[in-house]
């Protein structure tokens, strides 16, 4: 991706983000690069050690170092977080343009009710069905299916082919990624003589501002009631949110994780790739949860989890050690029976 505007100051973009200039703050920058495909005008980051082997070979001509690593005499802004500053900074190289125009385009369809707020575009073949209300500055790109009774808040980024299903509310600040489906039924159904009825899912989604979704994520209405996604979640691609599920405020859900219904997670709960959760459970604040966990009850708030089934951290550590040893003590426990 190219910048997409001039070129700035080392000076600043240190002021920018509150960092300290180490060297010559004239330097011009003008993109940002990994630091070893970095070039002259490029700026770049460490936040992890194992890089730092690059900074005697990097051609950058700036980089974004925590408070103590020596910078190889390269010029550059000292900061306590440097990946948050970093990501600042690329917001500044690389300000966000709108990929469509205001307005409605003339190949979307728009029920005659429909509500659209100011500075609003929505690009070409979208649907948007009656009763729903859409607010300020918003970019539904393209092939956007918005189902009735929607409520789509303010400055929200919608991408090509996300599906919103009847009656889901979406706050403001929201970007939800390309193929993404809210609102879907949730999995129910009856036992019975004559087989599995469906359970009409009559609920809906509230996904509340701040939020980012992934693409191809689905998130189901509740059979009853709502699937709920607090305030500044952020959710990867490829997960499942079944119904009525409960997610609390900042919380990181990371891809091909499995959410079963009911399950209620607090705030700044993270869930690690392909985590798995069973259904009617608590997961409380700060609760951390290993790649490829298996959750099946509830944990305690700040817990630190891993394993299927999951356990503390530490155990499944002691255990995993355990195991790998397993081979050996196999051979011991042999000899000593041969000597019988």
């Amino acid at each position: 991706m190219e910048s997409k505007n001039k070129s700035f100051t080392l000076a600043y973009l240190a002021e920018q983000v509150n960092g300290k200039i180490d060297g010559d703050g004239s330097i011009q920058i003008n993109a940002a690069s990994p630091i070893e495909k970095a070039n002259a005008g490029d700026i770049t980051f460490i936040a992890n050690p194992k890089y730092l082997k690059h900074l005697e070979t990097t051609k950058a001509s700036a980089i974004v170092l925590d408070l103590e690593t020596p910078s190889g005499g390269i010029s550059s802004i000292r900061h306590n977080n440097p990946y948050y500053a970093f990501a600042c900074i690329i917001d500044i190289l690389y300000p966000e343009l709108p990929e469509v125009k205001p307005g409605i385009d003339e190949s979307s369809v728009v029920a005659d009710d429909v509500t659209v707020g100011d500075n609003t575009a929505i690009g070409p073949l979208c649907h948007i069905k009656s009763g729903s209300s859409i607010g300020d500055n918003n970019r539904i790109l393209s092939s956007v299916f918005v189902g009735s009774n929607v409520s789509i808040g303010d400055n929200c980024l919608i991408y090509p082919g996300v599906m919103i299903m009847d009656d889901s509310i979406i706050g403001s600040n929201v970007i939800i990624h390309a193929s993404t489906v809210i609102g879907s039924d949730g999995f129910g159904f009856a036992e019975s003589d004559q087989g599995l009825k469906k359970i009409k899912q009559i609920g809906n989604v509230v996904i509340e501002d701040n939020v980012e979704i992934g693409s191809n994520c689905s998130i189901d209405r509740g059979a009853l009631g709502s699937t709920k996604i607090g305030f500044g979640t952020k959710i990867d691609n490829l997960v499942q949110i079944a119904h009525n599920v409960q997610i609390g405020r900042h919380c990181i859900i990371v891809a091909q994780v499995g959410i079963s219904g009911s399950t209620r997670l607090g705030n700044g709960v993270i869930l690690a790739g392909q985590v798995g959760v069973v259904g009617h459970i608590e997961l409380g604040d700060g609760v951390k949860v290993g790649a490829q966990s298996g959750i099946a009850k509830s944990i305690e708030a700040g817990k630190a989890m891993f394993g299927s089934p999951a356990r503390e951290i530490l155990q499944s550590k002691k255990i995993e050690a355990a195991l790998n040893r397993l081979p050996e003590l196999l051979k011991r426990v042999k000899k000593l029976e041969d000597k019988k």
